[in-house]
Protein backbone atom coordinates (compact mmCIF):
# COMPACT_ATOMS: atom_id res chain seq x y z
CA UNK A 1 0.00 0.00 0.00
CA UNK A 2 0.45 3.58 -0.30
CA UNK A 3 1.92 4.71 2.78
CA UNK A 4 3.80 8.37 1.57
CA UNK A 5 -0.10 8.87 0.35
CA UNK A 6 -1.15 7.81 4.03
CA UNK A 7 1.05 9.79 5.56
CA UNK A 8 -0.85 13.00 4.50
CA UNK A 9 -3.68 12.28 6.28
CA UNK A 10 -1.97 12.44 9.34
CA UNK A 11 -1.57 14.86 11.91
CA UNK A 12 2.02 16.17 12.51
CA UNK A 13 2.76 18.35 15.09
CA UNK A 14 6.12 19.55 15.05
CA UNK A 15 6.19 23.42 16.18
CA UNK A 16 5.34 24.62 19.07
CA UNK A 17 2.32 26.59 17.44
CA UNK A 18 0.71 23.59 15.75
CA UNK A 19 0.76 22.04 19.43
CA UNK A 20 -1.06 24.94 21.06
CA UNK A 21 -3.60 24.65 18.02
CA UNK A 22 -4.13 20.76 18.40
CA UNK A 23 -4.49 20.66 22.20
CA UNK A 24 -6.67 24.06 21.73
CA UNK A 25 -9.00 22.34 19.44
CA UNK A 26 -9.11 19.21 21.69
CA UNK A 27 -10.37 20.75 24.70
CA UNK A 28 -12.73 22.49 22.76
CA UNK A 29 -14.29 19.77 21.42
CA UNK A 30 -14.03 16.90 23.99
CA UNK A 31 -13.51 18.50 27.11
CA UNK A 32 -16.18 20.78 27.32
CA UNK A 33 -17.97 17.98 29.06
CA UNK A 34 -15.46 18.78 32.02
CA UNK A 35 -17.69 22.75 31.94
CA UNK A 36 -20.49 20.88 32.12
CA UNK A 37 -19.62 18.31 34.72
CA UNK A 38 -18.34 20.92 37.53
CA UNK A 39 -16.92 18.92 40.30
CA UNK A 40 -20.06 17.86 41.84
CA UNK A 41 -20.52 18.72 46.28
CA UNK A 42 -19.99 15.81 48.59
CA UNK A 43 -23.16 14.03 48.79
CA UNK A 44 -25.45 15.56 45.92
CA UNK A 45 -26.38 14.39 42.29
CA UNK A 46 -28.57 16.10 40.41
CA UNK A 47 -31.07 14.62 37.53
CA UNK A 48 -31.90 17.32 35.85
CA UNK A 49 -34.66 16.06 33.29
CA UNK A 50 -36.59 14.40 37.28
CA UNK A 51 -35.31 17.73 38.68
CA UNK A 52 -34.32 15.13 41.58
CA UNK A 53 -31.79 15.78 43.81
CA UNK A 54 -29.59 13.05 45.68
CA UNK A 55 -28.20 14.44 49.28
CA UNK A 56 -26.10 12.53 51.97
CA UNK A 57 -29.90 11.26 52.95
CA UNK A 58 -29.12 8.02 50.77
CA UNK A 59 -31.59 8.35 48.17
CA UNK A 60 -30.56 6.44 45.35
CA UNK A 61 -29.39 8.45 42.30
CA UNK A 62 -31.37 8.33 39.09
CA UNK A 63 -29.68 8.82 35.66
CA UNK A 64 -30.66 8.99 32.00
CA UNK A 65 -28.78 7.65 29.44
CA UNK A 66 -27.26 11.01 28.61
CA UNK A 67 -26.63 11.69 32.36
CA UNK A 68 -24.79 8.27 32.48
CA UNK A 69 -22.59 9.06 29.80
CA UNK A 70 -21.31 12.55 30.66
CA UNK A 71 -20.80 11.12 34.30
CA UNK A 72 -18.67 8.70 32.74
CA UNK A 73 -16.82 10.74 30.85
CA UNK A 74 -15.51 12.78 33.78
CA UNK A 75 -14.97 9.26 35.87
CA UNK A 76 -14.31 6.58 33.76
CA UNK A 77 -10.63 5.16 34.83
CA UNK A 78 -9.79 4.28 30.89
CA UNK A 79 -10.65 7.91 29.88
CA UNK A 80 -8.65 9.14 32.75
CA UNK A 81 -5.57 6.87 31.95
CA UNK A 82 -5.74 7.61 28.15
CA UNK A 83 -5.74 11.54 28.99
CA UNK A 84 -2.94 10.91 31.16
CA UNK A 85 -0.86 9.19 28.37
CA UNK A 86 -1.65 12.68 26.02
CA UNK A 87 -0.01 14.14 28.85
CA UNK A 88 3.02 12.19 29.18
CA UNK A 89 3.49 12.07 25.06
CA UNK A 90 3.31 15.53 25.10
CA UNK A 91 6.42 15.83 27.93
CA UNK A 92 8.28 13.27 25.82
CA UNK A 93 7.88 16.02 22.61
CA UNK A 94 9.07 18.75 24.62
CA UNK A 95 11.76 17.02 26.32
CA UNK A 96 12.94 16.10 22.76
CA UNK A 97 12.36 18.91 20.84
CA UNK A 98 14.59 20.57 23.69
CA UNK A 99 17.67 19.05 21.28
CA UNK A 100 17.23 21.26 18.71
CA UNK A 101 16.82 24.43 20.84
CA UNK A 102 20.36 25.87 22.96
CA UNK A 103 20.91 24.79 26.02
CA UNK A 104 22.55 27.23 28.83
CA UNK A 105 24.34 26.19 32.16
CA UNK A 106 25.93 27.30 34.83
CA UNK A 107 28.13 26.09 36.71
CA UNK A 108 30.27 26.92 39.82
CA UNK A 109 32.94 25.73 42.47
CA UNK A 110 34.15 26.94 45.82
CA UNK A 111 37.44 25.91 48.01
CA UNK A 112 38.33 26.32 51.55
CA UNK A 113 41.80 25.26 52.15
CA UNK A 114 43.34 24.83 55.24
CA UNK A 115 46.36 27.16 55.71
CA UNK A 116 48.75 24.63 56.26
CA UNK A 117 48.78 23.35 53.58
CA UNK A 118 49.06 26.53 51.35
CA UNK A 119 52.13 27.96 52.91
CA UNK A 120 55.70 26.19 52.12
CA UNK A 121 58.84 28.52 53.87
CA UNK A 122 62.70 26.82 54.95
CA UNK A 123 66.03 28.32 55.96
CA UNK A 124 68.16 24.97 55.05
CA UNK A 125 66.56 21.84 54.83
CA UNK A 126 65.45 19.31 52.17
CA UNK A 127 63.31 20.71 49.75
CA UNK A 128 60.35 18.22 50.38
CA UNK A 129 60.45 18.69 54.62
CA UNK A 130 61.77 22.64 54.70
CA UNK A 131 60.33 24.31 51.55
CA UNK A 132 60.68 24.52 47.64
CA UNK A 133 64.38 25.01 46.15
CA UNK A 134 65.02 28.33 44.80
CA UNK A 135 66.67 26.90 40.95
CA UNK A 136 68.06 30.10 40.51
CA UNK A 137 70.31 30.00 43.68
CA UNK A 138 73.37 28.32 42.44
CA UNK A 139 74.69 27.01 46.01
CA UNK A 140 71.43 25.49 46.40
CA UNK A 141 70.98 26.86 49.85
CA UNK A 142 68.03 29.43 49.82
CA UNK A 143 64.39 28.63 49.74
CA UNK A 144 61.37 30.10 48.11
CA UNK A 145 58.06 31.14 50.00
CA UNK A 146 54.88 29.33 48.48
CA UNK A 147 51.32 30.94 49.87
CA UNK A 148 48.18 30.41 47.85
CA UNK A 149 44.94 31.98 48.58
CA UNK A 150 42.79 30.19 51.37
CA UNK A 151 39.07 30.42 49.51
CA UNK A 152 38.88 30.61 45.44
CA UNK A 153 36.00 30.28 43.41
CA UNK A 154 34.91 29.72 39.65
CA UNK A 155 31.62 30.47 37.84
CA UNK A 156 31.14 29.42 34.73
CA UNK A 157 27.69 30.25 32.07
CA UNK A 158 27.98 28.30 29.13
CA UNK A 159 25.66 27.39 26.13
CA UNK A 160 25.41 24.73 23.87
CA UNK A 161 24.26 23.49 20.32
CA UNK A 162 24.26 20.96 18.91
CA UNK A 163 25.08 21.76 15.19
CA UNK A 164 25.11 18.25 13.32
CA UNK A 165 23.94 15.29 14.56
CA UNK A 166 22.90 13.23 11.26
CA UNK A 167 19.51 13.71 11.61
CA UNK A 168 18.97 12.43 15.02
CA UNK A 169 17.18 14.89 16.80
CA UNK A 170 14.65 16.17 13.82
CA UNK A 171 13.65 12.57 13.62
CA UNK A 172 13.65 12.17 17.60
CA UNK A 173 11.30 15.34 17.80
CA UNK A 174 8.59 13.61 14.15
CA UNK A 175 8.72 10.81 16.54
CA UNK A 176 7.70 12.19 19.48
CA UNK A 177 5.12 14.48 17.93
CA UNK A 178 3.50 11.00 15.83
CA UNK A 179 3.26 9.16 19.36
CA UNK A 180 1.66 12.45 20.56
CA UNK A 181 -0.74 12.00 17.86
CA UNK A 182 -1.31 8.59 18.55
CA UNK A 183 -2.16 8.95 21.96
CA UNK A 184 -4.77 11.65 20.97
CA UNK A 185 -6.29 9.10 18.35
CA UNK A 186 -6.19 6.70 21.71
CA UNK A 187 -7.85 8.56 23.24
CA UNK A 188 -11.03 9.44 20.97
CA UNK A 189 -11.17 5.73 21.14
CA UNK A 190 -11.38 5.20 24.56
CA UNK A 191 -14.29 7.29 24.73
CA UNK A 192 -16.02 5.81 22.09
CA UNK A 193 -15.47 2.23 23.70
CA UNK A 194 -16.67 3.79 26.85
CA UNK A 195 -19.68 5.51 25.73
CA UNK A 196 -20.82 2.41 23.42
CA UNK A 197 -20.25 0.58 27.01
CA UNK A 198 -22.37 2.56 28.69
CA UNK A 199 -24.75 2.63 26.20
CA UNK A 200 -25.15 -1.49 26.43
CA UNK A 201 -25.20 -1.79 30.33
CA UNK A 202 -27.61 0.75 30.23
CA UNK A 203 -30.02 -0.71 28.19
CA UNK A 204 -29.16 -4.14 30.23
CA UNK A 205 -30.73 -2.19 33.02
CA UNK A 206 -33.84 -1.58 31.26
CA UNK A 207 -33.58 -5.24 29.71
CA UNK A 208 -33.43 -6.73 32.97
CA UNK A 209 -35.95 -4.47 34.74
CA UNK A 210 -38.27 -5.15 32.12
CA UNK A 211 -37.94 -9.04 32.63
CA UNK A 212 -38.89 -8.02 36.12
CA UNK A 213 -41.98 -7.25 35.37
CA UNK A 214 -42.73 -10.15 33.05
CA UNK A 215 -42.03 -12.61 35.96
CA UNK A 216 -43.35 -10.80 38.75
CA UNK A 217 -47.11 -10.57 35.97
CA UNK A 218 -46.51 -14.41 35.35
CA UNK A 219 -46.14 -15.20 38.89
CA UNK A 220 -49.11 -12.87 40.23
CA UNK A 221 -51.34 -14.83 37.17
CA UNK A 222 -50.60 -18.56 38.48
CA UNK A 223 -50.74 -17.08 41.62
CA UNK A 224 -54.70 -16.09 41.15
CA UNK A 225 -55.15 -19.34 38.58
CA UNK A 226 -54.02 -21.44 42.08
CA UNK A 227 -56.56 -19.73 44.41
CA UNK A 228 -59.15 -20.10 41.70
CA UNK A 229 -58.54 -23.47 41.80
CA UNK A 230 -58.10 -23.55 45.39
CA UNK A 231 -61.78 -22.25 45.29
CA UNK A 232 -63.06 -24.45 42.72
CA UNK A 233 -61.97 -27.74 44.37
CA UNK A 234 -63.42 -26.44 47.92
CA UNK A 235 -66.42 -26.13 46.22
CA UNK A 236 -66.34 -29.56 44.89
CA UNK A 237 -66.30 -28.92 41.05
CA UNK A 238 -62.44 -29.81 40.11
CA UNK A 239 -60.01 -32.43 41.60
CA UNK A 240 -57.41 -31.96 44.23
CA UNK A 241 -54.96 -32.73 40.97
CA UNK A 242 -55.71 -29.22 39.43
CA UNK A 243 -54.72 -27.56 43.02
CA UNK A 244 -51.23 -29.32 42.63
CA UNK A 245 -50.88 -28.33 39.28
CA UNK A 246 -51.29 -25.13 40.22
CA UNK A 247 -49.06 -25.22 42.88
CA UNK A 248 -46.07 -26.83 40.66
CA UNK A 249 -46.84 -24.17 38.32
CA UNK A 250 -45.97 -21.37 40.96
CA UNK A 251 -43.12 -22.49 42.35
CA UNK A 252 -41.34 -23.14 38.38
CA UNK A 253 -41.78 -19.75 38.59
CA UNK A 254 -40.29 -18.49 41.38
CA UNK A 255 -36.51 -18.45 40.54
CA UNK A 256 -36.82 -17.08 37.41
CA UNK A 257 -38.00 -13.91 39.37
CA UNK A 258 -35.45 -14.54 41.90
CA UNK A 259 -32.65 -14.65 38.66
CA UNK A 260 -33.90 -11.42 37.08
CA UNK A 261 -34.01 -9.51 40.04
CA UNK A 262 -30.16 -10.88 40.77
CA UNK A 263 -29.06 -9.66 36.96
CA UNK A 264 -31.08 -6.66 37.47
CA UNK A 265 -28.75 -5.83 40.36
CA UNK A 266 -25.36 -6.99 38.87
CA UNK A 267 -26.13 -4.97 35.98
CA UNK A 268 -26.74 -1.52 37.84
CA UNK A 269 -23.53 -2.44 39.72
CA UNK A 270 -21.46 -3.00 36.06
CA UNK A 271 -22.84 0.40 35.39
CA UNK A 272 -22.32 2.41 38.46
CA UNK A 273 -18.72 0.83 37.89
CA UNK A 274 -17.91 2.03 34.34
CA UNK A 275 -19.15 5.33 35.29
CA UNK A 276 -17.26 5.43 38.46
CA UNK A 277 -19.46 5.76 40.88
CA UNK A 278 -17.70 4.62 44.53
CA UNK A 279 -19.40 2.08 47.29
CA UNK A 280 -21.38 4.54 49.71
CA UNK A 281 -21.63 2.49 52.75
CA UNK A 282 -25.16 4.15 53.39
CA UNK A 283 -27.04 2.99 50.97
CA UNK A 284 -26.67 -0.50 52.30
CA UNK A 285 -27.84 -3.12 50.30
CA UNK A 286 -29.91 -0.63 48.12
CA UNK A 287 -28.68 -0.35 44.34
CA UNK A 288 -26.03 2.14 43.31
CA UNK A 289 -28.28 3.91 40.63
CA UNK A 290 -31.35 3.66 38.87
CA UNK A 291 -31.57 3.66 35.16
CA UNK A 292 -34.80 5.82 33.63
CA UNK A 293 -35.89 4.84 30.65
CA UNK A 294 -37.58 2.17 28.60
CA UNK A 295 -36.46 0.10 25.55
CA UNK A 296 -37.27 1.51 22.32
CA UNK A 297 -36.72 0.85 18.53
CA UNK A 298 -36.18 3.53 15.88
CA UNK A 299 -35.29 2.29 12.58
CA UNK A 300 -31.64 3.15 11.43
CA UNK A 301 -30.91 2.22 7.79
CA UNK A 302 -27.07 3.00 6.45
CA UNK A 303 -25.59 0.90 3.42
CA UNK A 304 -22.90 -1.48 4.65
CA UNK A 305 -20.82 0.26 1.74
CA UNK A 306 -21.60 3.58 2.92
CA UNK A 307 -21.33 2.67 6.77
CA UNK A 308 -17.47 1.57 5.67
CA UNK A 309 -16.10 4.19 4.00
CA UNK A 310 -17.57 6.34 6.98
CA UNK A 311 -15.73 3.75 9.50
CA UNK A 312 -12.36 4.04 7.56
CA UNK A 313 -12.58 7.72 7.09
CA UNK A 314 -13.61 8.88 10.74
CA UNK A 315 -12.14 5.55 13.13
CA UNK A 316 -9.69 7.05 15.45
CA UNK A 317 -8.17 3.13 16.02
CA UNK A 318 -6.93 3.62 12.91
CA UNK A 319 -5.97 6.94 12.92
CA UNK A 320 -3.67 5.55 15.92
CA UNK A 321 -2.14 3.06 13.89
CA UNK A 322 -1.33 5.44 11.17
CA UNK A 323 0.52 7.73 13.76
CA UNK A 324 2.36 4.60 14.42
CA UNK A 325 3.73 3.88 11.22
CA UNK A 326 5.11 7.81 11.28
CA UNK A 327 6.30 7.55 14.09
CA UNK A 328 8.39 4.11 13.70
CA UNK A 329 9.54 5.97 10.11
CA UNK A 330 11.11 8.51 12.20
CA UNK A 331 12.83 6.21 14.44
CA UNK A 332 14.46 4.56 11.09
CA UNK A 333 15.80 7.88 10.81
CA UNK A 334 17.27 8.05 14.46
CA UNK A 335 18.83 4.68 14.13
CA UNK A 336 20.69 6.09 10.83
CA UNK A 337 21.72 9.18 12.22
CA UNK A 338 24.80 6.73 13.80
CA UNK A 339 26.78 6.67 10.90
CA UNK A 340 27.08 10.12 10.66
CA UNK A 341 29.04 12.73 12.72
CA UNK A 342 27.91 14.92 15.56
CA UNK A 343 29.22 17.84 16.43
CA UNK A 344 28.13 20.68 19.07
CA UNK A 345 29.92 23.86 20.18
CA UNK A 346 30.21 25.67 23.16
CA UNK A 347 30.24 29.32 24.28
CA UNK A 348 30.33 31.08 27.47
CA UNK A 349 32.15 33.11 30.38
CA UNK A 350 34.31 32.08 33.08
CA UNK A 351 34.84 34.02 36.06
CA UNK A 352 38.05 33.18 38.02
CA UNK A 353 39.45 33.84 41.47
CA UNK A 354 43.09 34.97 41.98
CA UNK A 355 44.75 31.69 43.49
CA UNK A 356 47.15 33.70 45.47
CA UNK A 357 45.23 36.51 46.67
CA UNK A 358 42.55 36.62 49.38
CA UNK A 359 40.78 39.48 48.14
CA UNK A 360 37.52 38.41 47.08
CA UNK A 361 36.93 40.83 44.06
CA UNK A 362 40.20 40.38 42.81
CA UNK A 363 38.77 38.02 39.56
CA UNK A 364 39.53 37.59 36.53
CA UNK A 365 37.00 37.10 33.48
CA UNK A 366 36.95 35.90 29.90
CA UNK A 367 35.16 33.78 27.13
CA UNK A 368 35.29 30.87 26.09
CA UNK A 369 34.61 29.21 22.92
CA UNK A 370 35.11 25.59 21.62
CA UNK A 371 33.31 23.12 19.49
CA UNK A 372 33.25 19.16 20.34
CA UNK A 373 32.69 16.25 17.88
CA UNK A 374 32.42 12.51 17.73
CA UNK A 375 31.97 9.82 14.79
CA UNK A 376 32.20 5.79 15.42
CA UNK A 377 34.29 5.64 12.44
CA UNK A 378 33.74 1.52 12.91
CA UNK A 379 31.78 0.41 15.83
CA UNK A 380 31.25 -3.22 15.10
CA UNK A 381 27.59 -3.15 13.43
CA UNK A 382 25.68 -1.39 16.30
CA UNK A 383 24.46 0.88 14.63
CA UNK A 384 23.69 -1.16 11.53
CA UNK A 385 21.80 -3.43 13.85
CA UNK A 386 20.26 -0.42 15.64
CA UNK A 387 18.81 0.33 11.75
CA UNK A 388 17.92 -3.13 10.96
CA UNK A 389 15.69 -3.28 14.39
CA UNK A 390 14.03 0.24 13.62
CA UNK A 391 13.16 -1.42 9.79
CA UNK A 392 11.72 -4.05 11.51
CA UNK A 393 9.50 -2.40 13.73
CA UNK A 394 8.19 0.14 10.75
CA UNK A 395 7.35 -3.19 8.67
CA UNK A 396 5.41 -4.65 11.62
CA UNK A 397 3.81 -1.43 12.13
CA UNK A 398 2.55 -1.35 8.44
CA UNK A 399 1.68 -5.00 8.58
CA UNK A 400 -0.49 -3.88 11.61
CA UNK A 401 -2.10 -1.35 9.98
CA UNK A 402 -3.43 -3.39 6.95
CA UNK A 403 -4.39 -6.02 9.79
CA UNK A 404 -6.78 -2.85 11.49
CA UNK A 405 -8.35 -2.03 8.24
CA UNK A 406 -9.35 -5.23 7.87
CA UNK A 407 -10.79 -5.55 11.54
CA UNK A 408 -12.65 -1.94 10.85
CA UNK A 409 -14.29 -3.64 7.92
CA UNK A 410 -15.16 -6.86 10.05
CA UNK A 411 -16.22 -4.90 12.65
CA UNK A 412 -18.76 -2.93 10.76
CA UNK A 413 -20.06 -5.76 9.12
CA UNK A 414 -20.83 -7.71 12.51
CA UNK A 415 -22.16 -4.62 13.74
CA UNK A 416 -24.49 -4.45 10.68
CA UNK A 417 -25.54 -7.94 11.18
CA UNK A 418 -26.43 -7.78 14.55
CA UNK A 419 -28.56 -4.38 13.70
CA UNK A 420 -29.98 -6.69 10.56
CA UNK A 421 -31.00 -9.22 13.11
CA UNK A 422 -32.36 -7.03 15.68
CA UNK A 423 -34.88 -5.54 13.50
CA UNK A 424 -35.84 -9.10 12.05
CA UNK A 425 -36.30 -9.97 15.51
CA UNK A 426 -38.21 -6.92 16.48
CA UNK A 427 -40.35 -7.23 13.28
CA UNK A 428 -41.23 -11.21 14.12
CA UNK A 429 -42.48 -10.40 17.57
CA UNK A 430 -44.65 -7.64 16.30
CA UNK A 431 -47.92 -9.67 16.74
CA UNK A 432 -46.38 -12.75 19.04
CA UNK A 433 -47.27 -10.76 22.55
CA UNK A 434 -50.62 -10.24 21.18
CA UNK A 435 -51.61 -13.11 20.04
CA UNK A 436 -50.29 -14.75 23.17
CA UNK A 437 -52.28 -13.11 25.20
CA UNK A 438 -55.59 -13.46 23.27
CA UNK A 439 -54.59 -17.58 23.31
CA UNK A 440 -54.02 -16.95 26.81
CA UNK A 441 -57.45 -15.13 26.98
CA UNK A 442 -59.46 -17.84 25.09
CA UNK A 443 -58.10 -20.34 27.16
CA UNK A 444 -59.02 -18.72 31.01
CA UNK A 445 -62.37 -18.73 29.22
CA UNK A 446 -62.87 -22.01 27.85
CA UNK A 447 -61.55 -23.13 31.36
CA UNK A 448 -63.99 -21.13 32.80
CA UNK A 449 -66.94 -22.68 30.74
CA UNK A 450 -66.16 -26.17 31.48
CA UNK A 451 -64.57 -26.75 28.18
CA UNK A 452 -60.99 -26.41 28.37
CA UNK A 453 -58.26 -27.94 30.66
CA UNK A 454 -56.39 -26.77 33.20
CA UNK A 455 -53.02 -28.08 31.23
CA UNK A 456 -54.14 -25.36 28.64
CA UNK A 457 -54.02 -22.74 30.79
CA UNK A 458 -50.89 -22.85 32.18
CA UNK A 459 -49.41 -24.12 28.52
CA UNK A 460 -50.77 -20.42 27.39
CA UNK A 461 -49.48 -18.67 30.29
CA UNK A 462 -45.62 -19.93 29.78
CA UNK A 463 -46.12 -18.65 26.05
CA UNK A 464 -47.20 -15.61 27.14
CA UNK A 465 -43.77 -15.18 29.46
CA UNK A 466 -41.86 -16.32 26.71
CA UNK A 467 -43.44 -14.31 24.25
CA UNK A 468 -42.75 -11.18 26.13
CA UNK A 469 -39.25 -12.24 27.38
CA UNK A 470 -38.41 -12.01 23.73
CA UNK A 471 -39.77 -9.35 22.65
CA UNK A 472 -37.85 -7.43 25.02
CA UNK A 473 -34.35 -9.84 24.17
CA UNK A 474 -35.01 -7.97 20.63
CA UNK A 475 -35.46 -4.72 21.80
CA UNK A 476 -32.45 -5.00 23.45
CA UNK A 477 -30.19 -6.76 21.08
CA UNK A 478 -31.21 -4.24 18.73
CA UNK A 479 -29.89 -0.84 20.51
CA UNK A 480 -27.27 -2.60 21.70
CA UNK A 481 -26.44 -2.99 18.03
CA UNK A 482 -26.96 0.22 17.08
CA UNK A 483 -24.64 1.23 20.19
CA UNK A 484 -21.66 -1.09 19.07
CA UNK A 485 -22.83 0.52 15.33
CA UNK A 486 -22.14 3.97 16.13
CA UNK A 487 -18.68 2.86 17.94
CA UNK A 488 -17.38 0.87 15.17
CA UNK A 489 -18.27 3.89 12.54
CA UNK A 490 -17.41 6.62 15.26
CA UNK A 491 -20.60 8.73 14.60
CA UNK A 492 -21.40 8.57 18.01
CA UNK A 493 -19.49 11.66 19.19
CA UNK A 494 -19.01 13.92 16.28
CA UNK A 495 -14.64 15.29 15.95
CA UNK A 496 -13.56 18.38 13.43
CA UNK A 497 -11.71 16.51 10.99
CA UNK A 498 -9.77 19.15 10.57
CA UNK A 499 -7.79 18.68 13.23
CA UNK A 500 -7.00 14.94 12.01
CA UNK A 501 -5.03 16.93 8.81
CA UNK A 502 -1.92 18.72 8.69
CA UNK A 503 -3.08 20.87 6.29
CA UNK A 504 -6.50 22.01 7.55
CA UNK A 505 -5.81 22.00 10.49
CA UNK A 506 -2.82 25.06 10.19
CA UNK A 507 -6.35 26.92 8.71
CA UNK A 508 -8.26 26.55 11.68
CA UNK A 509 -8.25 30.28 13.45
CA UNK A 510 -11.62 30.32 14.31
CA UNK A 511 -13.38 28.89 17.84
CA UNK A 512 -14.91 25.23 16.80
CA UNK A 513 -18.77 24.90 17.85
CA UNK A 514 -19.52 22.30 20.87
CA UNK A 515 -19.70 18.60 20.21
CA UNK A 516 -23.23 17.92 20.18
CA UNK A 517 -24.45 15.49 23.37
CA UNK A 518 -24.72 12.00 22.61
CA UNK A 519 -28.22 10.83 20.86
CA UNK A 520 -30.80 10.26 22.90
CA UNK A 521 -33.06 6.72 23.46
CA UNK A 522 -34.61 6.80 19.90
CA UNK A 523 -38.49 6.90 20.59
CA UNK A 524 -41.22 4.07 19.65
CA UNK A 525 -43.36 4.61 16.46
CA UNK A 526 -47.28 3.55 16.26
CA UNK A 527 -48.41 2.20 13.35
CA UNK A 528 -49.39 5.41 12.04
CA UNK A 529 -45.78 6.26 11.58
CA UNK A 530 -45.62 8.96 14.42
CA UNK A 531 -43.63 9.45 17.21
CA UNK A 532 -44.98 8.22 20.89
CA UNK A 533 -44.89 10.59 23.96
CA UNK A 534 -41.34 9.63 26.38
CA UNK A 535 -43.60 7.98 29.50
Amino acid sequence: MDYAARAANVPSFVTAARLSLLMGKFFSYVFFFAAILAPLPTGLLIAGSDNLEVRSSGRIPRYTLEQAILTALQRNPDIQRARQEIERTKGLYLELRADALPRVDATSSFSDTDPHLNNFTGDGGSGPSGGIIDPNDPGGGSFQSLESAERTYNLRLQATQIIFAGGRVVSQIRSADFQRDAAYFAFRNTIDLVIATVRTQFYQILLNRALIGVQEESVNLLGSQLQDQQNRFEAGTVPRFNVLQAQVALSNVQPDLITARNNYRIAQLQLARTIGLDFDPRRGDAPPLDAIGDLRYEPRRVPLPKAIEVAKERRPFLKEQKANVLSNSAQVGVARSGFFPQISATGGTDFRSSPISEDINDTRSGYIFGATGSWAIWDSGQTYGRLKQAKAVLQQSKITYDDAVRQIELEVQQAYSNLVQGAELIRSQEQTVGQAQEALRLASARLGAGAGTQLEVLNARVEVTRAQSISLQALFTYNSAVAEFDRVTATEVTYANQLDEPKTRRKLRTDPAPTPPPKPTPLPLNRAGTRLPVR
